[in-house]
């Protein structure tokens, strides 16, 4: 009998070992869906808010025409600056001769030299040379700075091959200054502010290129200096060149900005304006474009309030390389204070531009079975480690809703442009327009690590296309990769302007 009664005890304590057993493992899978649930209630939060159908496409491609036209009307009366560059003579291939270009746009300059012969070529003979901007140059005086730009330049240029052409007649040259310059003519233009680390206080309110031109005639150097434009312009007149139809042109790289061809009788602001042609470039400085129809989510509202530049710039930060990859970090970060599906907090995951847009398109684009290069990227970067595959999946997920947002909202604002110009298959919105024709070709020249590396944004920004304009439009809006507009485009139009 005691046996059996010790028997049944032991019995009874396995049962309810195996029921506390059970109840703990039950209990840990309940608590790891509801885990589960949180991570996927914040992705589907964030992909709601961020959502791109084609009717809100299309509000921002009116919004965009409509903001073009207010900013072509008076000064500051939109969030799109529509600087007049006095540019309205493109390139068209007919140019022939050397022709010199001069890029300053950073902690870099380049000094180029192309060498065109009268009829389009897609790949232009061209030399280059890169000089650092000693730093204490950045600070210092206008004058130190051209002083040792125009010495490198007379190096540059008394390296040509052909001794003869140094004798040759006066040299011309295109001047691309991505600054903030205010435009007085196509081949001056005075600085509004410094930006990308420069402080040369005496420079604010001066002519870059009459600084330029001043530095050049002091070293003894036979070079005129013939336009000032910045890297978009550039962009413009190498898709021109090329292609006769290019009517604008997209830079999406680190930042973004946009340019096209005006009519002059359009640009209310600046009325009884005459040129040669009827017609202007004009950059819009797009990345500051403002509309209420953009998916802003609560991301997007703390990087900004996080930014240097809080209300501005706003269309660049949700479609440019420099803020993406820090989209990504926001969203991965609200799921890691929802949950420790990620493992442990990581703090790296508090620092802003950690990660960068390149490492975001390398986990975006991992076609490995087990995403090898997300866990990678996730260790390296953020130090998150040993995330299960499930999580992995997650963070592709979470790069594939920015980037395809980015590139479907930078798709209608291509298509506002055309919308403007009339270019869109519609009767745009300027008055008096008659119905483009349909099969009418139109080429936008677009430049940008974003649109020519990355591959999956490129696909959604041309599906994103073919929605808002309809089958039947589209395949006559061609976009065109070009490259170096910034140095090729200055030579390009120094050579269109060479007296």
């Amino acid at each position: 009998m005691m046996e059996r009664k010790l028997v049944f005890g032991v019995a009874v304590g396995v049962a309810v070992g195996a029921c506390v057993v059970a109840a703990v493992v039950v209990g840990r899978r309940v608590k790891s869906r509801s885990k589960w649930k949180r991570v996927v209630r914040v992705l589907e939060e964030f992909e709601v808010a961020g959502d791109t159908p084609v009717r809100r496409l299309r509000q921002v491609v009116d919004a965009m025409a409509v903001e073009m036209h207010a900013g072509l009307a008076s000064e500051g009366g939109s969030k799109l600056k529509m600087l007049l560059t006095y540019v309205d003579n493109l390139p068209n291939g007919s140019e022939k001769g050397t022709f010199y270009a001069l890029d300053l746009g950073g902690t870099n300059f380049r000094v180029l030299r192309v060498h065109l012969g009268g009829q389009r070529y897609l790949s232009l003979e061209h030399d280059v040379e890169r000089q650092p901007i000693p730093e204490h140059l950045m600070t210092g005086t206008s004058e130190d700075l051209f002083d040792f730009i125009a010495s490198s330049l007379k190096d540059f240029v008394e390296k040509a091959d052909d001794p003869d052409q140094l004798a040759a007649r006066r040299k011309e040259l295109g001047f691309t200054f991505s600054f903030p310059v205010k435009h007085a003519s196509a081949s001056s233009g005075v600085l509004i502010k410094w930006t990308k680390g420069f402080s040369i206080e005496d420079m604010v309110g001066q002519d870059a290129a009459e600084l330029l031109q001043q530095a050049i005639d002091r070293i003894g150097l036979d070079v005129k200096v013939s336009v000032l434009i910045n890297d978009t312009v550039g962009t413009l007149a190498v898709g021109h060149y090329q292609d006769p139809d290019t009517v604008a042109a997209v830079i999406i790289g680190t930042g973004t900005n946009a340019c096209y061809l005006e009519r002059t009788d359009a640009i209310i602001k600046c009325q009884g304006l005459l040129t040669t042609s009827g017609s202007m470039v004009i950059n819009m400085e797009w990345g500051n474009f403002w509309t209420s129809h953009l998916p802003r989510t609560t991301y997007d509202i703390d990087l900004d309030a996080d930014s240097p530049n809080p209300n501005e710039q706003g269309f660049e930060k949700m479609i440019s390389g420099m803020y993406l990859g820090d989209i990504v970090r926001r969203v991965i970060l609200r799921i890691s204070q929802e949950s420790d599906v990620l493992g442990p907090a990581s703090t790296r995951l508090l620092m802003p531009f950690i990660l960068r847009t390149p490492s975001m398109a390398a986990m975006h684009e991992d076609s490995s079975p087990d995403l090898t290069e997300v866990a990678r990227i996730l260790e390296d970067i953020l130090e998150i480690t040993d995330t299960p595959l499930k999580v992995r999946k997650l963070v592709v997920k979470i790069c594939d809703i920015v980037t395809r947002r980015a590139a479907r909202l930078a798709a209608a604002g291509i298509v506002g442009i055309l919308k403007k110009i009339g270019r869109d298959g519609s009767s745009g919105i300027a008055g008096g327009r008659s119905r483009t024709d349909i099969k009418l070709r139109r080429t936008v020249a677009i430049e940008g690590s974003l649109y020519t590396s990355y591959t999956m944004f490129r696909d959604y920004l041309h599906e994103a296309l073919v929605e808002i304009l309809g089958e039947e439009i589209a395949p006559h809006v061609i976009l065109k990769a070009t490259e170096d507009g910034s140095g090729i485009g200055a030579a390009l139009l120094a050579a269109s302007y060479s007296s």
